[in-house]
């Protein structure tokens, strides 16, 4: 079968700005892309992310960026209606209902429909009890949920309590094109560094697990990174260095002693959801200490490949009793496991073989 024609709408390609899905989405598209499909991507010019580009528009993908207006959303849902596969990823920001609604009224004969849900905990926790959530009625009629985790938990739910036709996790990874071990940089040199925008259901962990680490170990000297932590206020071992841009992500991971990731409490809750970040840190060698949640021994062998903790008490004993060669030793075990089997090219064989095969399908139903 020839390469698949894919318009994808989502939240940005090109901006990482308040936007933490970007890198997965470069990840998964740039190797699509390689495996011959075209990729073209629609992302609403919004939340001043044209502003705070990491990239150009990639070879690899057409980018159209459109103004947030349901005239605008309508024109590009016309551009992409020759599409072979049709994308709404969620929480693209904007129009999210009115997309939905509308990749499937665009729909035409032999076309696959996905809804594509980079946030699966919060997706369901709004079809649940949001009484103003538009989605779920629409989720049996796309002909397949993809989710960039949630293992059985968020399956059994799209599948059985929303109907969905089916559900497959299509999990974050590495693309080591573009996260990689690179020299250490002086003004990244610290203890512990944590990356991630201050989001409401993030907050309360980060305090736990990170700030409270970093009271515990006044001599030692963390890194705080992201969007929204300015007027936090923060122990004095404790440097906010705003929004970090994707292109010094590698420099931060391997100049500090140990990056730490924090799952939202959305994600905690649910499990089986490594986030993106966990993945780059381990592409560039990084000593990663990571908050429990069900599921990393699918990913990363605790002890060995990761540290785990419990709360923040645990992150400080980590970090207190890390020494370089033991963190490097660590950080060169994960970068040998995510090469072996957590790469966007081998994410990418999974994602073509389900619309390949959804296709095929397709094509044996009369019109």
């Amino acid at each position: 079968m020839s390469g698949l024609n894919i318009a994808f709408f989502g939240s940005s390609l090109v901006s990482a700005y308040w936007n933490g899905a970007a890198t997965y989405y470069r990840g998964m598209l740039r190797a699509l892309a390689g495996r011959g499909h075209r990729i073209t991507f629609y992302e609403p010019d919004a939340y001043d992310r044209q502003a705070h580009r990491d990239i150009p528009d990639p070879p690899w993908a057409r980018v159209v960026v459109y103004q947030p207006t349901e005239a605008d959303a309508d024109a590009m849902l016309a551009d992409a209606a020759g599409a072979d596969v049709l994308v709404k990823a969620s929480g693209v920001g904007v129009l999210d209902a009115y997309l939905e609604a509308g990749v499937l009224a665009a729909r035409r004969a032999g076309q696959i429909v996905l809804f594509w849900d980079v946030d699966a905990p919060a997706t369901l926790d709004s079809m649940r009890h949001d009484p103003d959530d538009r989605l779920a009625p629409l989720v049996p009629h796309f002909d397949m949920v993809l989710t960039y985790g949630g293992g059985d938990p968020v399956v059994t739910a799209y599948e059985r309590e929303f109907g969905a036709r089916r559900c497959v996790p299509i999990y974050n990874a590495l693309d080591p094109a573009t996260h990689h071990p690179v020299p250490r940089e002086k003004r990244f040199a610290c203890d512990l560094a944590f990356l991630g925008n201050r989001l409401p259901d993030r907050e309360a962990r980060v305090e736990a697990f990170f700030l409270e680490a970093a009271q515990r170990l006044p001599d030692r000297r963390f890194l705080l990174g992201g969007s929204g932590w300015a007027d936090k206020g923060l122990p004095p071992n404790v440097t906010d260095l705003g929004h970090v841009y994707t292109a010094d992500h590698n420099a931060l991971n391997v100049s500090a002693l140990a990056v730490l990731n924090i799952s939202r409490e959305s994600m905690a809750r649910t499990g089986f959801s490594p986030a993106t970040r966990v993945f780059e840190a381990a592409g560039a060698g990084a000593c990663l200490i990571t908050d429990a949640w069900e599921g990393i021994g699918l990913f990363f062998e605790p002890g060995h490949e990761i540290l785990v903790a419990e709360d923040g008490a645990a992150v400080a004993e980590h970090v207190a009793a890390l020494t370089p060669e033991r963190a490097r030793a660590i950080g060169e075990a994960a970068l040998r496991r995510v090469l072996a089997d957590h790469t966007y090219a081998s994410r990418a064989v999974q994602v073509e073989a389900l619309l390949t095969g959804r296709r095929a399908a397709a094509d044996r139903v009369p019109a």
